[in-house]
């Protein structure tokens, strides 16, 4: 767990105010003791993806919710997909080759 003042440390040029300002937004949402907000390893993880977007990407502010709201829907969708894979296999396999048959009918 860290504070805000340490995390904006592991950053060369993000300050407490801009890394406020994103929790404001709801880009970034640790946990809150008291006032004060709290992170974790995946509250960093997403400080960085945030920072990344900004700086190396230079995403607009008025349009990081769609791009952030995308790729939470992008991980999402990995959990599933991951989620599904685990239950395929548990499956006999006259199942999952029956599942195999189908999705390479589809797609062809």
């Amino acid at each position: 767990m860290m504070r805000l003042d340490a995390v904006v440390l592991l950053f060369a040029d993000l300050d407490a105010a801009e890394l406020a300002g994103w929790i404001a937004q709801g880009w970034v949402r640790p946990e809150q003791a008291g006032d004060e907000p709290i992170f974790q390893d995946i509250d960093i993880a997403r400080v960085r993806l945030v920072y990344d977007l900004r700086r190396a990407m230079a995403i607009a502010e008025d349009t990081m919710p769609l791009v952030l709201s995308l790729l939470d829907q992008v991980y999402e969708l990995r959990g599933e997909l991951a989620a599904i894979s685990g239950a395929l296999q548990a499956q006999p396999a006259d199942v999952r080759d029956a599942v195999l048959a189908a999705l390479e009918r589809r797609t062809g």
